[in-house]
């Protein structure tokens, strides 16, 4: 496991968003085997904490190197207590950056997935400079969608990605 703290890249006025570290394999082993992220995301295979560690380290931390940006740990900033993701990805078959995010069941309709997705996109803005941030999401995926719109995209088409993502809903 990791030593040195992760850095935190974002505060709102209820959650911190962070760098992933090893640290965060038991969350990250609960999130992607949440029955919704596998039928609404993609099941990732993740089923031990070495995959975790795995999964966070190729993804996410591969990510921050490459890019500068990648998806973030999201938490409630006052208790400390990990809820979702929420970041940027560049994606093979994207011209641009898209936001993604995942949140626990027991933390929807909150407000957390908008709050953090809104402080993200800004970010993206202000502080990277990427002209342009894109989002995808399943065509059943009202959920996902709805806070796409909440935070200023708009539905342009349907794109075809391949694999698991070959029917998408594109905003832009």
């Amino acid at each position: 496991m990791s030593s040195s703290t992760p850095a935190t890249i974002l505060l709102t006025d209820r959650l911190r968003l962070r760098e992933l570290c090893e640290d965060d394999a038991p969350f990250i082993l609960e999130l992607l085997n949440e029955p919704s992220f596998i039928e609404n995301i993609v099941d990732k295979g993740v089923r031990t904490i070495d995959h975790a560690c795995e999964y966070i380290n190729r993804g996410p931390v591969e990510s921050y190197q490459q890019h500068g940006f990648g998806l973030y740990l999201t938490e409630l900033k006052d208790e400390k207590t990990p809820i979702g993701l929420c970041g940027l990805l560049k994606r093979d078959g994207l011209d641009h950056p898209d936001i993604g995010y995942a949140f626990l069941p027991k933390y929807w309709s909150k407000g957390y997935a908008v709050e953090s997705a809104a402080a993200t996109l800004n970010y993206a803005r202000q502080t990277l400079k990427i002209p342009q941030v894109v989002g995808i999401t399943g065509p059943e995926n009202i959920g996902s969608a709805r806070v796409l719109e909440k935070i200023g995209l708009k539905f342009k088409r349907m794109i075809n990605l391949g694999g698991e993502l070959s029917d998408t809903k594109y905003y832009s």
